[in-house]
Parts: C-alpha cells; structure tokens; sequence
C-alpha cells in the first residue's frame, strides 16, 4: 500500500448471521486510495460493494482487518472520533441518499459545515454551483427531481473539499447530462489532488477511472 494513501484498508472481512446461517460478506478485501486517483468498484449485485463501502467510510466495523484514514486508524475506534474523521476527511454520497428531508437543501450543506468544525462559507454556493443546482439551494429534497436530487448530494458529499470522496452509484438514477456533470466533478477533484471511491455500474464512470477493481464474492480483484 502506498505511503501517502488517502485510504488504507488492510485484510476487511465481514460477516453476518441469519439463525444457523453465516454469510461472509467481504472476505479479506485490501485496497489503498491515492491523492489524484479514482478507482471505480464495479460487480454483481449481492458481491459486498454497499458493506465495503460502509466499512471504509467508517458506518460499519469490519469482523476483521482494518481503515485508516489520512494515517489515522478508524477501525475500532468510539463513534465519535469516526464521526470527526468522516467529517473532517470523507464526504460520503450512498444509494439511499445523504440528504435530511426536513431541511433545504442550503441548511443540508450549512449543517454539514458545522459538523466539520467550519463556518458557514460562500463554499456551500460553490458546491451546488458546480454541480449546476444552485439555484435550487432554497428547495427542500422533496422539490428536486432525480437527477437534482443526486446532484444536490454530491454537492453536499463535497462541500468540505474533503480529501476522499466515497461514492455508492452515483449515476445510477440520473439522466446523461447529470452523469456528464457528475464525471466533471469527480475530474476536477481529481485534478486538484482529491482521491475517489466509486462504486458503479457505469461504463461512463469506470472508463474515467484509474483503476477498476472488480468485487466477486466479497473478494477483490483487478477489473
């Protein structure tokens, strides 16, 4: 593993029990995110991808192996200081969504602001501005359309510049012009040293990408 990974994650195994049954979800998965990269993890449905990501971005703890960071270990660690490292160092945009319904989508970002220990910053108009929303910051999730809607999460997934960008299909409900804007960010942070996780089904997305690791089985290989 690289020594100035953004991401390090050594030897993830999890596991989960139905009754008698014991189904291994990851089995041994290790992976290192560099400053400029992105890889992009694509497989089949039911492979592990969701509890991967989960696992690296701190929502879960593995049975096995270990995360860091930006050097720091977050397996294992109290929920709190995974919470500050997340804040402060992952934006995360899942399947389900990362936006609260009962807040615009300008208080959305300003809240995630806060967590991460920053005031509130002409960077939130930034943020939708780049991912062509801005003028949708009053709105509430509900108002947006789909592809609004993924936009907005992005931009909230961004808003703290963080250095890793973790990413669960973020194309996958929108439109080719919202895909076309996603790519461009994903680029841009790129370009700006940002490292990125993306798990997909896209052609588009993993044609962008640096690598492509390819999840069978809870097992990682090469794409």
């Amino acid at each position: 593993m690289g020594l100035n990974a953004r991401l390090q994650a050594h030897e993830l195994y999890r596991f989960y029990h139905a009754g008698e049954d014991e189904t291994l979800a990851l089995r041994g998965v290790s992976l290192s995110l560099l400053p400029g990269e992105t890889v992009a993890i694509v497989g089949p449905s039911g492979s592990g991808k969701s509890t991967l990501i989960n696992c690296l971005a701190g929502l879960d703890e593995p049975d096995g192996g270990w995360v860091e960071v930006m050097g720091q270990r977050m397996t294992r660690r109290p929920e709190a200081m995974r919470s500050r490292l997340r804040a402060q160092h992952i934006g995360i945009l899942l399947q389900s969504g990362n936006l609260f319904e009962h807040l615009t989508i300008d208080d959305n970002l300003a809240l995630a602001q806060f967590l991460a220990g920053t005031q509130r910053t002409p960077r939130a108009n930034a943020a939708l501005a780049a991912v062509g929303v801005a003028s949708r910051a009053r709105a509430m999730p509900a108002q947006l359309s789909g592809g609004e809607l993924a936009r907005a999460g992005l931009a909230l997934a961004t808003v703290n510049q963080p250095a890793i960008l973790v990413a669960d299909e973020p194309t996958g409900e929108v439109d080719s012009a919202s895909e076309a804007v996603v790519l461009e960010l994903f680029r841009e942070r790129a370009r700006n040293g940002g490292a990125n996780l993306v798990v997909t089904h896209s052609d588009a997305v993993a044609a962008m990408a640096d690598r492509v690791l390819r999840l069978v089985d809870g097992r990682l290989q090469d794409g």
